[in-house]
């Protein structure tokens, strides 16, 4: 068995590991989150480079399993996590829904004591759809307004808490630049970035007119994007703007940039950045910036000093919604993470959580046959329902709560 363990077999080993810790626990005012750490299930439901539909949901078997997934992360001390409801699931015609998986997803959150935020469209649009068609912006705004009036109804006076779409600024680029999905086109990039920041405004007004207790998480990655050793000026200049595209969808959701969509800072709540090892790569070639050498490349540069410069820029609290990295190396990135965060506090940014994305083990969406293996728990091709906890990832994740653990 060696460094696994199944979940279902020794239940009682995060227990013991939990036993060990100190208490080291920190207040902070209006805390949003059940619990600072979160757990995140991905719930990627787009067309891949193939054109064929992947649910990842599905296919990770957190659907099924949902009970049980619920039971593993509070053994850990995990009550928040990141969920989605699957646009292209949920409106089975246009304007026409069900969402009885979503109340049954609801319903298991009841019973686990777990709080769910909720992504509307995680790369997934329905078929008949794409950014790029007429009817998008009015479509989005539809399946926004019936699923917010069907938490209202199912869940009378809780907190809603909803990515109305995650990182518009990597699907924008994938699907409009890269051709590897909807609307599998070149040079369209800013097009598709454009259509989906404007549905995305009309359907938080949307969404916050009929619950304005309702609160937006934004998802986008957080990037450093560098010049080569050699670079020219000219080289160094491209560098630079390329790096501050990324903040081109916050810019036009909170109204610095194309205020003819009606962005406005008011419209989010918390910021949410995905940082994964890969996030920081050279201009000219994108060769990545290696994060666990002996050398380290003085062009890398820390979460905190990202976190601190998109805190300068928009001055709105902080989730770190996304970060995990894939094999034996999943606990040294995260000792990194947590020394980041707790440098970003002392820096005076307001970082409200700590998302670990996947919390169980996910397929490649374009290879479903390759497992990152990024998980707390693995699972593989030929068990993809499995939950094998993955030891030494389990015990750096208690050792960061033990220095790194906010309550509300």
């Amino acid at each position: 068995m060696g460094k696994y363990l199944r979940g279902n077999e020794k239940e009682n080993t995060l227990d013991i590991i939990r036993n060990r810790q100190i208490t080291c626990q920190l207040m902070v005012d209006e805390y949003p989150f059940k619990t600072f750490w979160m757990a995140g299930f991905e719930c990627s439901d787009q067309l891949n480079h193939y054109g064929n539909r992947v649910d990842l949901l599905t296919e990770t078997g957190h659907i099924t399993n949902i009970h049980n997934d619920y039971k593993l992360i509070n053994g850990i001390g995990i009550n928040t996590v990141r969920e989605g409801i699957r646009w292209s699931h949920v409106e089975v015609k246009p304007y026409q829904y069900d969402f009885s998986t979503v109340a049954k997803m609801i319903d298991a959150a009841r019973i686990g004591n777990i709080q769910q935020i909720w992504d509307i469209c995680h790369f997934g649009y329905p078929d008949d759809l794409s950014p790029l068609h007429p009817h998008f912006a009015d479509r989005f705004v539809g399946v926004c307004i019936a699923f917010t009036n069907f938490y209202k109804e199912y869940c009378p006076g809780e907190s809603m808490i909803v990515t109305p779409i995650n990182e518009v600024g990597f699907i924008s680029w994938l699907g409009g630049d890269h051709a590897s999905t909807t609307p599998y086109a070149r040079g369209m990039g800013w097009d598709v970035k454009y259509a989906l920041v404007r549905a995305y405004i009309l359907a938080i007004r949307a969404i916050k007119g009929i619950n304005p207790e309702a609160k937006i998480m934004s998802t986008e990655p957080i990037v450093n994007i560098v010049p080569s050793l050699d670079a020219t000026m000219e080289m160094i200049l491209q560098a630079e703007e390329a790096h501050f595209v990324q903040y081109q969808a916050t810019d036009m959701l909170t109204g610095l940039m194309c205020p003819e969509l009606g962005g406005s800072k008011d419209l989010i709540d918390f910021m949410g950045f995905n940082f994964y090892y890969n996030n920081q790569w050279v201009a000219s070639d994108f060769s990545q910036l290696p994060w666990a050498n002996l050398e380290p490349d003085p062009r890398w540069r820390g979460l905190s000093s990202l976190f601190l410069e998109a805190y300068h820029r928009y001055g709105l609290p902080i989730v770190l919604a996304e970060t995990s990295h894939p094999g034996e190396h999943r606990p040294n990135w995260l000792e990194l993470i947590t020394k980041e965060c707790i440098k970003a506090l002392k820096l005076g940014v307001p970082l409200k959580g700590i998302c670990l994305y996947p919390i169980i083990d996910r397929p490649d969406w374009d290879h479903l046959h390759y497992w990152h293996h990024s998980g707390l728990w693995d699972a593989d091709a030929e068990n993809p329902f499995s939950r094998k906890l993955y030891l030494p990832y389990a015990e750096e994740i208690i050792k960061s709560m033990q220095v790194l653990n906010f309550k509300p």
